[in-house]
């Protein structure tokens, strides 16, 4: 009778051959997949064809993804003007607005070139601009696209984007941004933003369209009702800001902030016209940590859409085998094997990761392909190329990662 141990050893070996009789005889591998990807013919392409490590998005759940925060959003008026920096992919973001998104926050430069060059519009940049070489460039894309905008929290940093703009002849949409509990960025609520919000309406190149705050200490405070009160908490003093701006006549057009971790607390305190929630499109595990609402012990609002597939490649010790995804590939104690929750992810070096379990009959076969979902999407997007995207087993799409740290800088 045939070991489950054979079996599977049988089944890799198969599936192996399988995948390197459907490419050409004159080719290697690799190019033959390059080829096609190029081509854009993927064609009885499946996950056992990809090298590893890679990201592999399952098509079906991201889709749904898209359409939850889709249907919230017109459920309950709120806009959504989502955040590219976790996915970096202009495909995406495309996908977004088809879905009823009004724009794209970026929070850095070159995404909004990205985004901009991609045929995007309403884009912001979240992120205030000092340097000469990013006003610059800011300047570049007001001037190519007239609904780009961008945020200021020192009447320093706006005079000089008001004297850049005017050099140009144009005008910039600008936010005030406002502190909301993280101390990195934003200027006093009460008097110091109005204050500063006078001075952008007041200057001839600044066109002063509304406010900003991100309680980013929020979106991941765990407990759907200590986040609910953490949120409302830090949004007080924008709430007043805000009632202050417009009772001053000011043109507050949009009041904008939030994530994926207070998007359901956020479209109902009506401090908010929209969104910048990023993560909800792939999630993470950390994201699932922080608990639902009703007390719910994981926050399952929106499904794992990301993982990074990795490979067996060594398995000499009991209980535990090595995978090709290490520290390079951003891999992390708190990552999460798919389809095995209780086995422990571990470093063990630059190009080196570790699977451990207790269950000496539950391991993994040399060969095997493993995925894992990330721990923080932000930095794990940041290191790889391409997403290739999959229904099952089948690879149907390739998008490029695009506009990473460093890597799109000039």
């Amino acid at each position: 009778m045939t070991s489950r141990r054979r079996f599977l050893h049988a089944s890799a070996a198969s599936a192996l051959l399988a995948s390197s009789r459907s490419f050409g005889a004159n080719t290697t591998h690799y190019e033959e997949l390059e080829s096609r990807i190029a081509r854009g013919d993927l064609k009885d392409t499946n996950k056992e064809d990809l090298p590893t490590p890679c990201m592999v998005v399952d098509f079906e759940i991201f889709e749904k993804n898209l359409a939850t925060m889709s249907e919230h959003c017109k459920n309950t008026g709120i806009h959504l003007r989502g955040h590219v920096k976790v996915h970096k992919s202009p495909e995406i973001a495309k996908r977004q607005l088809a879905g009823g998104s009004i724009g794209v926050t970026c929070a850095t430069v070159a995404e909004c070139e990205l985004m901009s060059r991609s045929g995007i519009h309403g884009i912001l940049l979240t992120r205030q601009v000092t340097s000469k070489n990013n006003i610059a460039r800011v300047i570049a894309l007001a001037k190519r696209d007239p609904t780009f905008g961008t945020v200021v929290d020192d009447p320093l940093a706006a005079d000089w984007l008001q004297g850049a703009a005017a050099q140009e002849g144009i005008k910039v949409r600008t936010v005030v941004d406002v502190y909301a509990g993280l101390t990195r960025h934003g200027i006093e609520a009460g008097d110091p933003a109005l204050d500063l919000a006078k001075k952008v309406d007041g200057s001839k190149n600044l066109k002063l369209v509304g406010l900003m705050g991100y309680s980013g200490t929020a979106s991941h405070t765990k407990g759907w009702n200590e986040r609910k009160k953490k949120s409302e908490s830090d949004l007080a003093g924008l709430a007043e800001t805000v009632a202050a701006a417009r009772k001053a006549g000011l043109p507050i057009e949009i009041v904008t902030g939030g994530s994926t971790g207070t998007y359901n607390i956020d479209s109902e305190g009506k401090t908010l016209t929209e969104l910048q929630a990023g993560s909800f499109v792939f999630m993470d595990t950390i994201y699932h940590q922080i608990g639902g609402r009703n007390d719910a012990a994981a926050y399952s609002d929106f499904g794992n859409a990301l993982t990074v597939m990795t490979t067996v490649i060594s398995k000499r010790h009991p209980q535990q085998c090595t995978i090709d995804a290490g520290n390079k590939a951003l891999l992390r104690p708190t990552d999460q094997v798919k389809g095995r929750p209780e086995v422990q992810v571990q470093n063990q070096g630059a190009e080196y990761g570790i699977l451990a379990w207790n269950d000496g009959e539950r391991g993994f076969q040399l060969g095997e392909r493993v995925e894992l979902y990330p721990s923080n999407l932000d930095m794990s997007t940041n290191v790889y190329d391409r997403y290739y995207v999959a229904r099952g087993e089948k690879i149907v799409d390739v998008w490029p990662i695009m506009g990473r740290s460093g890597a799109a800088q000039r």
